[in-house]
């Protein structure tokens, strides 16, 4: 049976609101800041191929959309009605879940004895054990430090949860009451896609639900397709950095090729650096996921915006994602932190795709997510673990457009958290949340400003985490002549000693009294900044987003002294911009690391990494990198070193080459 268009429509619109409908009841019934506030979750309806038909379009994480459901089906075997399925392991689900704290319930829909649809729910836990509150660590060398592995099994049998399930799970958490209350509130979410599927087939029929299921999905890919034949076909590449790889200093290089040919899409990560002995690793098994594809459907949602959302979008999309590497790594590799590499691989594709079509393209996001979390004692021998909030910065500029501020949806769309809720959750006090000042970088159209969060730890003996604290060195680059965004900023500020700035960031002991002051990156922004509107400049220094030093030193505009409202001086303005202005895109960082560790080099390597055995890579990569960087200064990239110091670090990094990977070999 093939869907009438005016059906389809129909159909669509009623499975996309179920989905929403058991997101509310989700959040409604939740116990955790991660649900109530944050809307860390989501609910979609699966076919029985296991994939996304219908999905929400204004609650919960966006990003998900593209997942599979159905190997952690099988896995589980014949289901039964009341049965519903847990899992949180991401490398027995492939790739469905993606680190631990992400739970996955999936209950079958049953219609006259058969399994006619799957409904889908995942939230962020607040704790699964582990070795550190809230389970995530960045310098987690492996997935069994972080936290209980939930291969894909029955939670709930008949009807009723399973008693061993949930003492397992219990035993296992720091807040396990809290937890559970989640958990069933995913229940709640799945008995509500039942009832809706139910009154769908009693209105339309099952074979209507069915053929909706392979309907859906057709139209949104011939819609996607549209969208990508409509650029310019050819081979794209870019690459894009990680500040370190934890464990050291050393950047994580991400590199990407895009072949655009026919309303297709190739997304080919060769170049990219090995796995690593760190959280950051992106547990997709090597398949078209959500991870690795988000900022081309973003693109496909842009140009189309009534597109379905739903598992179509990913169809014109093809993977070539190396194993062992930080896109696909081999268990048991840590994942905890794999948001901070998939916001860079956002990057990646959002420059790569910038190439192909840079009238449509942004500069780059802010590309960091932080969830800063705080776990105070709780007077009985445990701790209580919130979120704070989900620090992100802003979104890059695009031709006609300065960025967002304060907003980075780039991988999800996290909600923030209200400081009230915030303060009557933990002991602390929320002394600034706001935009950062002169942190949006400068273009004809800026960039998005970061975010500044300030907050007084009121527990003795808390521990703050703020996982995936990135761009503090590799700055979000500008397009066009736009120039980057401020780099990211941690600071511990203490009664009576130094402020302690830190570029990584695990977990951290505090003091009643101890304060923590994080900076979010700005975006990059986009055309020449002396071209922008003075009068845009003036509007920006009114709402305190840039200072008057800045509207000269970035903008050439220069202000009228001794007048009481800011009032640019247009004269001097045209004499100032008319002497020209620098602006480095890269920021200095990457361009001084580039100076020494070009492209042809770093391609040279890679390939000779990736011919090695996995357990070889990561020491082969960090002793060619100690060789090179000894001949330059201790704080280099950050800092600029003399050209004598960058020839001897080529020349380093040519013998060392020639000797792991010879020409021809």
């Amino acid at each position: 049976m093939r869907l009438d268009p005016v059906m389809l429509e129909i159909l669509g619109n009623k499975l996309t609101a179920a989905t929403e409908e058991m997101g509310l009841t989700l959040q409604r019934v939740g116990r955790t800041l991660y649900v109530k506030e944050t809307a860390d979750f989501c609910c979609a309806l699966a076919g029985l191929d296991g994939r996304f038909f219908a999905y929400p379009r204004s609650i919960g994480v966006s990003g998900f959309v593209g997942l599979d459901c159905l190997p952690a089906i099988a896995a589980v075997g014949e289901l039964a009605p009341g049965d519903v399925i847990l899992t949180n392991d991401p490398y027995r689900s492939r790739g469905l879940a993606t680190h631990l704290p992400d739970l996955h319930v999936i209950a079958p829909c049953f219609h006259e004895g058969r399994i006619v649809a799957y409904a889908w729910a995942f939230l962020h836990c607040s704790d699964v054990g582990g070795r550190v509150p809230s389970s995530i660590s960045p310098t987690n060398s492996e997935i069994f430090q972080e936290g209980l592995q939930i291969p894909p099994l029955r939670l709930v049998r008949g009807g009723a949860i399973v008693p061993e399930v949930e003492l397992l799970f219990r035993a296992n958490s720091r807040t396990p009451d809290a937890n559970m209350g989640d958990i069933r509130a995913m229940l709640a979410a799945l008995e509500v896609g039942r009832a809706r599927i139910a009154r769908i087939i009693a209105q339309h029929g099952a074979e209507a639900l069915l053929a909706a299921q392979q309907d859906l999905p057709d139209y949104a890919e011939r819609r996607a397709r549209a969208v990508l034949a409509a650029l310019p076909e050819g081979e794209f590449r870019f690459v894009d950095y990680l500040d370190s790889d934890v464990v050291s200093d050393l950047p994580v290089r991400l590199a990407v090729a895009l072949r655009l040919a026919g309303g297709g899409i190739e997304i080919d990560f060769t170049g990219t650096d090995p796995q690593l002995a760190a959280a950051m690793n992106i547990p997709s098994v090597g398949q078209v996921h959500p991870w690795l594809t988000l900022r081309v459907m973003a693109l496909v949602a842009t140009r189309d915006p009534g597109v379905p959302l739903n598992a179509g979008l990913q169809r014109p999309i093809r993977m070539i994602a190396p194993e062992g590497t930080v896109v696909n790594p081999l268990p048991p590799a840590a994942v905890g932190v794999r948001h901070a590499a998939c916001v860079r691989v956002n990057d990646l594709l959002n420059g790569a795709l910038g190439l192909a079509a840079p009238e449509v393209m942004t500069a780059a996001n802010s590309g960091m997510i932080v969830p800063v979390v705080v776990a105070e004692p709780d007077g009985q021998g445990g701790r209580n673990v919130q979120v704070v909030e989900p620090m992100t910065g802003g979104t890059g500029a695009r031709r006609g457009a300065d960025g967002t501020d304060g907003r980075d949806p780039s991988i999800s769309n996290l909600a923030n958290n209200p400081v009230e809720t915030v303060e009557a959750e933990l002991a602390l006090e929320v002394e600034r949340y706001a935009l950062r000042a002169d942190s949006a970088g400068p273009g004809e159209w800026r960039g998005g400003c970061g975010l500044e969060l300030v907050f007084r730890i009121g527990a003795e003996g808390s521990l703050v985490l703020a996982r995936g604290m990135e761009r503090a060195l590799f700055r979000p680059w500008g397009t066009a002549g736009g120039g980057p965004g401020a780099a990211a900023e941690f600071t511990v500020l203490r009664e009576g000693a130094l402020d302690e700035t830190l570029r990584r960031v695990d977990m951290l002991e505090l003091r009643a009294g101890d304060r923590i002051r994080l900076r979010t990156a700005g975006a990059g922004g986009y055309g020449e900044p002396f071209r922008r509107d003075p009068a845009a400049v003036l509007h920006d220094l009114r709402q305190g987003l840039v200072s008057p030093e800045a509207a000269e030193r970035d903008y050439g505009v220069v202000l009228r002294e001794g007048v009481p409202d800011l009032e640019a001086d247009l004269e001097a303005t045209a004499a100032r911009r008319a002497r020209g202005g620098a602006t480095a895109p890269w920021g200095s960082a990457r361009e001084a690391w580039e100076a020494v560790f070009t492209g042809a080099a770093m391609a040279r390597l890679s390939a000779a990494l990736a011919a090695l055995p996995l357990a070889r890579r990561q020491p082969v990569r960090r002793a060619l990198y100690a060789a090179v960087l000894a001949h330059l200064p201790a704080d280099f990239p950050a800092a600029p070193a003399p050209a004598v110091a960058l020839e001897a670090a080529r020349r380093a990094l040519a013998t060392q080459l020639d000797h792991i990977a010879p020409e021809g070999g």
